[in-house]
């Protein structure tokens, strides 16, 4: 890539900073990364990365020399004029967006018309005005603003960056927005560029749509369930038809993670501020919490009370090649199960450091077979390939009891049958489905 690119600064050194950051250098910038947390960014200096994410370790070490970390903001604007802004914006008890880190960001910055912010953080739509609006209050008027979001897809965010779907750019059409057009010109992406509320808008409404349609087939699989379909086909047949799409139909115990949940609550209570009842959303939400529960009825329609009974969880990040715990149907399930008294033993092939910070009570296993042995029943919770690979006649082998509730529809049910186990999937007829002839 060519080194004739300008330095950018990136404040914010969590998943989405990193992740800018390193594609960026990628690209040929140089980077000033920028994060309150004086151990991360030393833990950085010294090549340590505190997120797992498949190739960000590597590309990070590749570009050692373009990029550079420190707790100074003033590094970042001596050399940047455009400052990626990429901190944290978790939702509050009411169900808002917590602009806490943002506004102290805001607030650091320097009088001057020759910066901008290009907010990468994930925040309601208007959020840009206000910023504009305290910028002029705090005698900085000359700072530039713009709205250019992320659609990061976690674990594989490298590749999403460098091959992005959409590069969405919100302006006020100056030399801010053609700065950030030009940096993403080489990747060659559809540009989407528009105002700053429409982009912001276009950030909470895709991903509360990709929401909706991981509960709509969530639903499907449940009237599957009840009328001897199989919601596996059913998808599909639907996927075939280009105006559905196969993405996102996987039926499951429900989606979690850092983006999904937070942005269609975001969106929803943005909606109820403005004075609009969402109903969509309300029922996307609560099919989803629905979901997770789901797999305690599915256990004692077997096994009956759950009362000492042994369960192991394969899998407890919200999805494979990540190790993010946020919203992850494990936490549900983990807790239900011992609220009903279980016995849980849980492996996760990453994600354990992470769980043992949120989950209690709970007995964390070092392989799969040991998970499972002597369990009552197994449930699959996260689709690790390697769960796949699994033995199914040395997983009936190890376990005292024969369940497998398969919370993913991973598996091959008559495969798993053949094995001599009991299979439960999600939405999955009696027998295998027939393939195409």
């Amino acid at each position: 890539m060519s080194t004739n690119r300008e330095p950018i600064g990136v404040i914010g050194t969590g998943y989405v900073g990193l992740v800018t950051a390193a594609g960026f250098a990628e690209l040929g910038n140089d980077v000033y990364c920028v994060d309150i947390d004086s151990e991360k960014i030393e833990g950085l200096k010294e090549g340590r990365i505190p997120i797992w994410e498949p190739g960000l370790e590597e590309l990070i070490a590749k570009h050692r020399d373009r990029l550079h970390f420190s707790t100074d903001l003033s590094d970042a604007l001596e050399h940047a004029r455009l400052l990626f802004v990429a901190v944290g914006t978790p939702p509050t008890y009411s169900g808002d967006a917590d602009l806490s880190a943002v506004h102290a960001v805001v607030d650091a910055m320097p009088p001057s018309d020759q910066h901008a912010l290009v907010m990468k953080s994930t925040v309601p739509v208007g959020t840009g005005e206000t910023i504009k609006r305290v910028f002029v209050e705090q005698g900085k008027g000359g700072f530039r603003y713009v709205s250019c979001p992320e659609f990061l897809k976690e674990g594989s965010a490298i590749k999403d960056f460098l091959e992005p779907d959409r590069v969405v750019v919100g302006d006020d059409g100056d030399w801010a927005g053609d700065a950030v057009v030009e940096l993403y010109a080489p990747l060659g992406a559809p540009l989407v560029r528009t105002d700053i509320k429409s982009a912001e808008m276009v950030k909470l409404a895709s991903n509360a749509f990709l929401a909706t349609k991981i509960s709509f087939i969530n639903e499907i699989a449940n009237v599957c369930e009840e009328t001897g379909a199989d919601v596996v086909e059913v998808a599909r047949g639907m996927g075939l038809d280009n105006r559905i799409g196969p993405k996102f139909l996987q039926a499951g115990i429900g989606f979690g993670g850092s983006c999904f949940p937070k942005d269609v609550t975001a969106l929803k209570q943005l909606a109820g501020n403005s004075g609009y009842h969402f109903q969509l959303l309300n029922s996307v939400i609560e099919v989803n919490e629905l979901q997770k529960r789901r797999v305690i009825a599915k256990l004692e329609k077997h096994l009956g009370k759950l009362v000492d009974k042994k369960i192991a969880l394969l899998g407890l990040a919200f999805k494979p090649n990540t190790d993010d715990m946020r919203e992850a149907s494990s936490l549900v399930l983990s807790s239900r199960l011992q609220a009903a008294g279980a016995h849980v033993r849980a492996y996760d092939p990453v994600a354990e450091e992470e769980a043992r910070k949120l989950i209690r009570g709970v007995s964390f296993k070092s392989t799969a077979l040991e998970a499972i042995e002597e369990a009552d029943a197994v449930v699959l919770v996260t689709e690790w390939p390697e769960f796949a690979e699994l033995s199914l006649t040395e997983v009936r082998e190890a376990m005292a009891g024969d369940l497998l509730v398969d919370g993913r529809n991973l598996f091959d049910p008559e495969k798993v049958r053949e094995a001599g186990l009991v299979y439960e999937g999600v939405g999955r007829a009696a027998s295998s489905a027939r393939q195409e002839v």
